[in-house]
């Protein structure tokens, strides 16, 4: 066939346990699956690479752009293997990263635990000068004190250096004059508060710049090295970073603000999703995206992903907001819980079963890979319970151990347990499939909606086997398993726009509203943000512009959607009522009669993206052929509490309209789709997996 070099991309996901390489050639995708490779992460790719390129008999030399996403900064990050990093701050400032907000997310635990700060406390140094509120300079900077911290950091042997001082998003030339005089003694990588997070609330911003400065020597290093890999082995062409809002950005920017790759595979994920639910005119999707580490929920609706302005890393309880490190970038609102297929099961002190977070990964893996694992994993228990096929996983490139398996399950659950190997396989995945079910019900409940009212998209290579289940739990009547699902975030990569969000924040209160100033903010936020997307399109682009808004004395914002050109002189009219509008459907009711209650803007957004051509609509069938597969395995049903028979299907051999009725397992080379007793199967007019809950309508 025939194609230009710039339509063929590639996406490439960094995982915990896997890489995985999606090429689109013409609209055609060859995928893969490859072990990740921990000392040299950009090997896993170039593996990839080599396989799907030779599966589309073109060289690497063809590929036109190359999309990547990792975990390598959230892991950096939870694994505290970042760079030996130096905080400067405004005198009588040094201890905001460990006092936090000074909030109990456990009020009554008297052994609460918060996250160590990034940076310990004898890496973190003082400088006078301080900023107002208002932007206005209250106390000179000490560059006497600045020049003296040069040869101190120095000394020191810091491999990078994070500048937070009060106030700096609204006027930054404190830290950019302390960046400046640095520079001039120290040759390491410097991040600045104004830069990496120019938004108010001090705890944030500050622990936003140091985990930014953190990775970032590690991150470049990588960039790096896989760009120069890339070239040796032909692929000669633009590498794209898909960063935690769903958008693409140059490498270069990435290797500045690598802070802001934290979350780009799950985030790959959700555009997928996304992408899925446009094609198919779904407004109301819970994507769920279960991979080797980790499993995430997101909602999304009117096919866009919910999104936020911060989020948490490393939480020391699973679900409690306040427990982990905050992150203060967009990023696409998602709930993270350490559940994947490497997952290690275990037994507590009150002999209840648990899952994770700790996981096997690629090295040594779960025990059925035969790579020194001896711990049990989710994919052992899967194995055990007849869902996947030794022979046949992942395409035949790894032959899976099922004594081993057995094994593992039965010396660290079974036996504690007094359980077969069966019943502690069961055991295992029954918590895994209940802990994500309360997951998505806390996630939907946060965000005041129904978990029920949505249909699922479930991808990953382990989310087909589990999402029959977990759909049971939760009261949802129809799943769609895409094509590509075991490398969804990939796939998702090659879908994204190129994207990027500038804000700013600047509180502006309504009856003080002045049209010509915020213009004038408005038009730098947008040059920015424009500029960065410029870097890799030269098509339309298109800007969302959001303000965030509140009562004053008020603790958060809601954001409010405002239309994109220059405001008149009148225009706080219509935002105080567009602020209203979104107020009572936030909260029921907006807040009227009370005397001088103002309201005010705290955070200006304006995110700019390419446009993306108009995507193919599909239709939910139901399916009217019945198929009857020959070839049957044993398998664990969760609903009998009994091994059944079920039906054997490879997805290759299906057509659009076949219609399989549950039990059944659907094979293919990535994942397999496991469709319990009280689902059927139907396969959809763009070779989506629908399962629908019997007697339940498309």
């Amino acid at each position: 066939m025939s194609y230009r070099k710039e339509d063929v991309r590639l996406g490439a996901d960094i995982g915990g346990t896997f890489t995985d390489i999606a090429l689109d050639l013409g609209g055609r995708i060859f995928s893969t699956k490859v072990l990740t490779n921990y000392a040299a992460p950009e090997q896993a790719i170039l593996d990839g690479i080599a396989v799907v390129t030779r599966e589309a008999g073109i060289p690497a030399s063809d590929i036109g752009i190359v999309i990547h996403g990792t975990t390598l900064a959230t892991n950096a990050l939870i694994e505290r293997r970042g760079a030996r990093t130096a905080l400067v701050t405004t005198e009588g400032f040094r201890d905001v990263i460990e006092m936090r907000t000074e909030n109990r997310f456990e009020q009554y635990d008297l052994n609460l635990k918060l996250p160590t700060p990034l940076i310990p406390r004898e890496h973190r140094f003082t400088v006078k000068g301080r900023i107002g509120a208002e932007g206005q300079e209250l106390q000179p900077l000490d560059e006497a004190r600045l020049e003296e911290l040069a040869d101190e950091i120095a000394a020191g042997g810091f491999g990078a250096v994070a500048i937070g001082f009060i106030h700096a998003y609204a006027n930054p030339a404190h830290e950019r004059r302390a960046r400046e005089i640095l520079a001039a003694k120290i040759d390491v990588p410097m991040s600045i508060s104004a830069e990496v997070s120019p938004q108010m609330r001090e705890f944030e911003r500050f622990n936003t710049v140091c985990a930014n400065a953190y990775v970032r020597p590690q991150m470049a290093t990588y960039l790096a090295r896989l760009q120069v890999r890339l070239k040796e082995m032909g692929a000669d062409c633009p590498v794209f970073m898909i960063h935690s809002g769903g958008g693409l950005i140059s490498v270069e920017t990435a290797s500045e603000f690598p802070v802001r790759l934290v979350e780009s595979g799950p985030a790959g994920g959700a555009i997928f999703a996304a992408d899925i639910a446009r094609r198919f005119g779904l407004e109301k999707v819970v994507s769920y995206d279960m991979g080797g580490t980790t499993a995430k929920i997101c909602l999304i609706e009117d096919f866009a992903p919910r999104t936020a302005r911060t989020f948490e890393v490393a939480r020391t309880y699973r679900f409690s907001k306040g427990s982990g490190m905050p992150i203060s970038i967009p990023v696409i609102e998602m709930i993270e819980i350490g559940a994947g297929g490497g997952s290690i099961a275990w037994v507590d002190a009150m002999g209840r079963i648990q899952t994770g977070p700790e996981s096997a990964g690629s090295e040594p893996g779960p025990a059925c890979y035969g790579r020194g694992g001896e711990r049990p994993a989710i994919t052992d228990a899967d194995l055990v319970l007849g869902k996947l096929d030794p022979d046949n996983f992942a395409g035949g490139a790894i032959r899976l151990d099922t004594d081993a398996s057995q094994r593992a399950i039965l010396r660290d659950v079974g036996e504690r347990l007094s359980l077969d190997a069966t019943s502690a396989a069961f055991g295992i995945c029954e918590v895994v499939d209940e802990n994500m079910a309360n997951a998505a019900r806390v996630h939907a409940i946060e965000n005041g909606k129904n978990i029920s009212d949505n249909l699922m998209i479930a991808f990953g290579g382990a989310a087909p086997l589990h999402a029959a289940r977990l759909c049971e739990k939760l009261g949802i009547d129809r799943c769609l398993v895409p094509q590509g699902a075991g490398v969804g975030s990939a796939i998702g990569f090659l879908k994204a726009p190129f994207g990027y969000e500038a804000l700013a924040s600047r509180l502006t209160r309504l009856s003080q509203f002045d049209s010509a100033e915020i213009n004038v903010l408005l038009a730098d936020l947008k040059a920015s943000a424009e500029s960065f997307v410029r870097a890799g399109t030269d098509g339309r682009i298109g800007c969302e512009i959001t303000a965030f808004m509140r009562y004053a004395g008020q603790g958060w914002e809601i954001p409010v959607s405002l239309p994109d050109r220059p405001f008149s002189a009148d225009a706080a009219g219509e935002i105080e009522a567009l602020f209203r509008t979104n107020y009572e459907r936030f909260f029921g009711r907006a807040i009227d009669g009370l005397d001088g209650l103002e309201i005010e803007i705290v955070t200006w957004s304006v995110k700019a993206t390419d446009e993306r051509p108009p995507v193919e609509r599909h239709r939910l069938a139901t399916g009217e052929r019945a198929v009857q597969p020959a070839v049957t395995r044993a398998v664990f049903d969760p609903a009998a509490g009994a091994v059944r028979t079920y039906s054997i299907v490879e997805r290759d051999t299906l057509a659009a309209g076949d219609r399989i009725a549950g039990p059944a397992v659907i094979v293919e080379r990535e994942t397999s789709t496991v469709v319990t007793t009280p689902f059927d199967a139907v396969i959809q007019s763009d070779g989506s997996i629908l399962l629908i809950r019997k007697g339940g309508q498309a």
